[in-house]
């Protein structure tokens, strides 16, 4: 087997044995990038050179008897809009084509500090909008089970890196299912952390009241081991909890007898897959063989999240974005004669098409005489799915949904359908409005070969319960196992 397969937890353990070095694994990934992504075309830009050189600092360490961290010299890759010092970020738009940080995010320091190697920044859609990573303006990345498919999105170059063994873990964010979705089209494990988990200081802002950082693996385990590095506090995000530090990989246990499981049949709906559906429900059998209780359950609510979110994301988004004007930040046009010149052609010429349709959405929900008939009564909507969720949560400690109403579809089918690639969201947003927590787990594939995901909600902050009920469903089941077939 080659490095590049095995799990974070099983490097970190040949690590210590010193079976191999950083400089192993990271050579290894490298022929890997090399070999796979003229096809898959996760990344924005690699940073091979430096992901060596500092692979071989590490080993150096550990040979002189320093003090490391059990991660030291493991890759990691990086979505592209989480800003990383010295290093382009550019959220795959023409806006920020040659931005270089000046600065690290929160994550990207908690990354450094545990001595892990970065091996480049990942493609997604642009500033986060989107849901197939077909809005980059650089490339568009392919689905590495199929690659005339989509990844999914908005991590979609993080998702299909971690499928194709290119990366063996990264980091997305998650707006209204920007990590899951994606994490369900390419059989990776992705979860979405209660709001405020993890700090958004240096994640470039969608909509400042949905986003989160969110860990992309290959299995529950290395997830929860991710996701102890860059939780916790930041006083540099005044939306950061201050809560006690965890370690979610004590919650690992394979048990989940006494778990009380909703399965709210708003999910199972019009729309919903056939295959997708009945995989769905063979997760529920399995966890009432495995000693949980299942049952169906209702959140009515959430007939109204999609155009709940999409209004209060446009909004967010077109205040965010104004920063954008060819004076102060990104691009700036070489055709203009006046200020008002400068501003129009900047914008028109610096984002793309779907960063302007949400631009332009969220300018009208929050101008004179819409702000109340759209802004506010969404607000007001979003109170009442945070509301659902904590009655549900009285009841049941998790709740099963499937992540995608789809497996991947078609690169084309869906990006001149702005309606229909929308919907693709129907069955994350609720989590991102409700700020609670969810993971997307592999459990199948369809009858074409491609990967299905499941959902578990969770309460806030128990992470801990939809790592336990993950665990022992990975556990329990060899669906993890199945690989990419790259076929074209």
């Amino acid at each position: 087997m080659e490095l590049y397969e095995l799990t974070v937890h099983e490097l970190r353990d040949k690590l210590a044995k010193k079976e191999i070095t950083s400089e192993d694994i990271t050579k290894s990934y490298i022929k890997r990038i090399e070999e796979k992504e003229p096809d898959v075309k996760a990344f924005v830009n690699t940073t091979l050179d430096d992901a060596l050189k500092n692979a071989q600092e590490v080993d150096k360490k550990i040979k002189a008897g320093e003090n490391v961290s059990s991660l030291a010299g493991i890759p990691i890759g990086i979505k592209d809009n989480i800003c990383t010092k010295g290093v382009k970020t550019t959220c795959s738009s023409r806006m920020l084509e040659n931005f270089v940080s000046p600065y690290d995010a929160t994550v990207m320091e908690k990354i450094k500090e545990q001595d892990l190697v970065m091996l480049g920044k990942l493609n997604m859609d642009e500033f986060a909008m989107g849901a197939s990573t077909e809005y980059s303006y650089f490339k568009k990345t392919s689905n590495p089970w199929d690659l005339n498919k989509v990844p999914g999105g908005s991590s979609g170059g993080s998702a299909a890196a971690v499928a194709a063994d290119m990366v063996p873990w990264a980091l997305g964010s998650d707006t209204g299912g920007s990590v899951r979705q994606p994490s369900s089209f390419c059989g990776t494990v992705g979860l979405k952390p209660t709001y405020g988990l993890v700090s958004r200081y240096g994640l470039v802002a969608f909509a400042s009241s949905l986003d989160q950082i969110g860990p992309i693996t290959k299995d529950v385990e290395d997830n929860a081991i991710l996701l102890n590095i860059i939780a916790g506090h930041d006083r540099r995000d005044s939306t950061s909890a201050n809560i006690e530090k965890k370690d979610y990989t004590k919650a690992l246990k394979n048990d989940v007898k006494g778990l009380k499981i909703g399965i709210p049949k708003e999910y199972f709906g019009e729309g919903i897959n056939p295959e997708v559906k009945e995989a769905v429900m063979a997760v529920a059998k399995k966890y009432e063989e495995l000693g949980a209780t299942v049952e169906e359950c209702s959140i009515s609510v959430t007939d109204y999240a999609l155009a709940t979110y999409y209004i209060i994301a446009c909004a967010e988004a077109s205040s965010n974005l104004g920063r954008f004007d060819g004076i102060r930040y990104g691009y700036r046009t070489e055709n203009f004669s006046n200020l008002k010149d400068i501003y129009r052609n900047s914008r028109s010429e610096g984002f793309g098409s779907e960063v302007k349709r949400r631009i332009i959405l969220g300018t009208y929900v929050l101008s004179s005489g819409y702000y109340d008939a759209y802004y506010k009564k969404a607000q007001k909507v979003r109170t009442l799915v945070k509301q659902a969720f904590k009655e549900l949560f009285k009841k049941y400690d998790v709740l099963l949904t499937p992540t995608s109403p789809t497996v991947a579809f078609d690169i084309g089918t869906r990006s001149n359908n702005p309606l229909e690639m929308y919907l693709a969201d129907i069955c994350t947003v609720s989590i991102n409005i409700g700020g609670v927590p969810a993971i997307s787990v592999p459990c199948g594939l369809d009858s074409q070969g491609m990967p299905i995901g499941f959902q578990l909600i969770g309460n806030h902050f128990d992470e801990e319960t939809l790592y336990r009920a993950a665990y022992t469903y990975e556990k329990n089941t060899n669906f993890r196992e199945n690989k990419p077939t790259f076929k074209k």
